[in-house]
């Protein structure tokens, strides 16, 4: 099944990234398990799309194969028009330093830097420096000016989150792969970072693919991709958290 998500963008090319047959195993013998059968989804520039399923439905993996964190068994996976299998693993890790950006529930800040320091630290590990008028609009989007100097314990949780979002950021990257972002935030806490993620999409036409199990904050994205036993299940547009609930619960039965 060819499934396009987030419609039709002017351009050559509209896709961010394209899985195209996607499948991944691991292990063989009894003991194999098939975490991704045959997924094939398309998911266009400037969308922000969640991507769902029950427990065991492949939702990592699929993460994991996206980035270029690991290789598929077989099929294809394009960031724009660059096919991850012809890359080497060096050309992918300069390919996730500067064309990816990563949200983890977990933050991944180092405690020793500030927050301006945590934010373009994937710039300097390219060996550049940000343009100082991208840095500028990506700290006030995110509401940090006047933290720039502290370091991520002297922040609350989504302070940390959002110093986060701005890392991703600060390299203008093709796409952000967000997983669980407010998976470890309060609930109101978690509102306010998902309002600033819909927020980055639609007024600066980046690219988020989340992956989450929580329907409210799934409801802050455009659409939502549900996958079922490693297979592409269904797309809901305009998600509300009262459908994804009901979606979710028909496809745990599934």
């Amino acid at each position: 099944m060819d499934t396009a998500v987030g419609g039709t963008a002017p351009g050559p090319d509209p896709w961010a990234v394209r899985l195209q047959g996607v499948s991944k195993g691991y292990g063989r013998g009894p003991g194999a398990v098939v975490a991704l059968r045959d997924l094939t989804i398309n998911f266009s520039r400037g969308s922000f799309t969640a991507v769902m399923g029950p427990s065991g439905a492949g939702k990592s993996t699929f993460l994991h194969c996206a980035a270029g964190l690991d290789r598929p068994t077989s099929g294809s996976v394009r960031l724009g028009g660059t096919d991850l299998a012809e890359l080497t693993e060096a050309e992918l890790t300069m390919l996730r330093r500067e064309r990816v950006g990563f949200i983890f529930q977990a933050y991944n800040l180092l405690s020793s830097l500030t927050v301006a320091e945590n934010i373009t630290l994937p710039m300097m590990l390219a060996g550049g420096a940000p343009d100082p008028g991208w840095l500028e609009q990506v700290v006030r989007q995110v509401g940090l000016a006047d933290r720039m100097g502290h370091r991520p314990a002297q922040l609350s949780g989504g302070q940390q989150q959002r110093v986060a979002i701005a890392r991703a950021l600060i390299t203008r990257p093709e796409v952000i792969f967000a997983d669980e972002p407010t998976g470890a935030l309060d609930s109101r806490t978690g509102r306010q970072v998902l309002q600033l993620l819909r927020h980055v999409v639609d007024s600066t036409g980046h690219t988020v693919v989340m992956v989450t199990h929580d329907p409210v904050a799934a409801s802050f994205a455009h659409r939502v991709v549900f996958l079922a036993d490693g297979s592409f299940a269904e797309t809901m547009e305009s998600p509300t958290p009262e459908r994804v609930a009901e979606r979710m619960t028909r496809l745990g039965e599934w």
